[in-house]
């Protein structure tokens, strides 16, 4: 019972204040891990040297971060153990900023202004903003909460629950690496791809529950359907599940053409039914944050449950 009440807390915290706008602690972490791979992450240099070069970088950017979170498993107690590991779920999510993101595409779109929402859209995705049509912001900003509902918001809550404090660490902490190192250029080819893998690997149940949360809460059949035929085709082995779910949740098509710097890239085509409007920005938002509620409900009646079945129990 205590980690649902952690992650309860952790939620409400998030929806009252959001994630900090100066000194977040990922903050650092990214200066940090930008001098380890800027001193390790020479050119040119062969595969294999580069691949042992990122996995060294990886380890030692997050081992040093990783003991503090189990160390204060042990010098930590009572209340003060409880504050900490709510601080840690909350600054690991991002719930409201989320929100926040996408919302301000979906309202210069409704508003009409297609230049602003081409602005917003350009802070959360990586495509070529100015070359997108209006229906193209929507499409972008949508995949992103959909994908970013999984990585920054669902994936953070089971990693705590499966293992405490040191596993929303953990997690947060690689998926960041990935953020930053997980291109398929020359530069990070091969030195992001150890980070890269983990992300996946680490991703990979929550995104599977993720999609499965989407699908559940909007039009099931069609989320199911088109998670069993279309999440294969995308790229991402968790992306895939979470978006093509998504989307049909929606009841909305997504993916297809989308312009980047290097060129226009021709992506799967992923839901079924219009293309992607402001409403279905907001949508995915309200999915998101629907799922999250349905998350809390069924975790504090398992806690219960579980309570009343076990003698003296406490969940």
């Amino acid at each position: 019972m205590v980690a649902v009440l952690v992650c309860v807390a952790a939620v409400a915290l998030d929806w009252l204040v959001g994630e900090p706008r100066r000194w977040h602690p990922l903050a650092g972490f990214g200066r940090w891990a930008s001098v380890a791979e800027a001193g390790l992450n020479g050119q040119p240099q062969a595969a294999a040297r580069s691949l042992c070069l990122g996995a060294l970088a990886t380890a030692i950017v997050v081992t040093p971060v990783l003991a503090l979170a189990v160390a204060l498993q042990f010098w930590l107690a009572g209340w003060l153990w409880l504050v900490a590991q709510v601080a840690g779920v909350w600054l690991a999510m991002s719930l409201r900023g989320l929100a926040e993101h996408g919302r301000a595409v979906s309202t210069a779109l409704t508003a009409g202004d297609g230049d602003q929402a081409r602005r917003a859209v350009g802070w959360i995705v990586s495509r070529d903003a100015a070359a997108l049509s209006d229906e193209g912001v929507a499409a972008a900003a949508s995949e992103s909460m959909l994908e970013n509902g999984a990585d920054a918001v669902f994936s953070s809550l089971f990693w705590y629950l499966l293992a405490g404090l040191p596993g929303v660490v953990l997690h947060r902490l690689i998926n960041t690496l990935d953020a930053m190192w997980g291109y398929r250029n020359s530069r990070f080819l091969y030195f992001g791809r150890f980070a890269a893998r983990l992300d996946d690997l680490m991703n990979w149940l929550p995104a599977r529950l993720t999609a499965l949360t989407y699908a559940m809460l909007g039009s099931t059949r069609v989320a199911l359907r088109c998670w069993r035929t279309q999440a294969r085709t995308w790229d991402s082995p968790n992306a895939g599940p979470v978006m093509s779910a998504g989307a049909g949740a929606l009841g909305v098509t997504l993916g297809g053409l989308a312009p980047y710097a290097n060129g226009i890239k021709e992506r799967p085509v992923l839901g079924r039914g219009p293309g992607a409007s402001a409403a279905t920005i907001e949508g995915a938002i309200a999915l998101v944050q629907r799922g999250v509620m349905l998350w809390l409900s069924v975790l504090f009646v398992l806690a219960l449950a579980c309570s009343w079945v076990v003698p003296g129990g406490t969940g």
